[in-house]
């Protein structure tokens, strides 16, 4: 049986609690059918682009969980001229339900940042910014935003790129060495997505992130801090299978949920 789409909401937020995403994202429920208030087939991505959408409605899908909100900056009209208007066109027209759980889900434990850290190896794991008002019998005060590993046993900086690339599937990623030769890392900081702003300033050996501006790379390196950046959504993606089985696990065998095939991160090495 499918559920209902207010079941569906209570079992999202149980994954990832809202309060626990920052202030300036959008989360949520931000695409609500006015009628059709159930859900059979979800489908899970990291980006809603156009590719995607298509894909949702070959399949039949009637709910989206994109961990981007589609809707973030205000829009001033909604008309078929660029493609995140055209793609929230056809949702509503559809009537295909959109939530977005993006930072709340870094945030919590168990989370997109602890995924991340999880291909590292054994470490001491804190937040780098705990949340706000953490409570220690909700399990919160290990929520926040990135994560930073002291690791149990310090690996060379080639060693740790090795690793990313192996949990991450990547053949390729950017490194920018904090000290000459191979330097010995004790400790990681990192950040699913842009880590720009939660890292700069951390004290750690090496920082692992999407995406980085140009001058802080450059701060870190002149504080030795070695940078490996592996594209933005190339951090959240590998997520989306733990997601998919947690949601199935908790929704039973009346809804189906998938990931999706078309969506993937825009940059490539060429």
């Amino acid at each position: 049986m499918p559920v209902q789409l207010k079941k569906l909401l209570e079992t999202l937020e149980g994954i990832a609690p809202l309060e626990l995403a920052e202030e300036w994202d959008n989360v949520g429920l931000l695409l609500c059918p006015s009628r059709k208030r159930t859900s059979r087939k979800i489908l899970l991505t990291i980006d809603l682009t156009e590719p995607v959408l298509e894909e949702a409605l070959r399949a039949g899908v009637d709910t989206i969980v994109a961990y981007h909100p589609p809707i973030f900056d205000p829009l001033s009209e909604l008309t078929p001229s660029e493609q995140r208007q055209r793609v929230i066109l056809s949702l509503v027209e559809s009537k295909i339900a959109v939530y977005s759980p993006h930072t709340a889900l870094d945030s919590v434990v168990g989370g997109v940042n602890d995924w991340l850290a999880g291909g590292i190896g054994e470490a001491e794991i804190e937040p780098v910014i705990p949340f706000s008002g953490a409570g220690e019998e909700r399990g919160e005060a290990a929520c926040g935003q990135g994560r930073l590993l002291r690791l149990r046993r310090s690996v060379k900086l080639s060693s740790l790129v090795r690793k990313v690339k192996s949990h991450l599937g990547l053949r390729k990623l950017r490194v920018a060495s904090g000290k000459r030769g191979d330097p010995v890392i004790k400790s990681v900081a990192i950040c699913a997505g842009a880590g720009g702003s939660v890292l700069n300033g951390v004290k750690a050996d090496a920082y692992l992130t999407g995406e980085m501006r140009h001058h802080d790379v450059l701060d870190a390196k002149a504080c030795g801090t070695s940078v490996i950046l592996c594209e933005h959504s190339n951090t959240e993606r590998g997520y989306l299978r733990i997601l998919r089985s947690k949601l199935a696990g908790l929704l039973g065998h009346g809804v189906e949920v998938r990931d999706s095939r078309t969506d993937r991160e825009p940059l490539e090495f060429a």
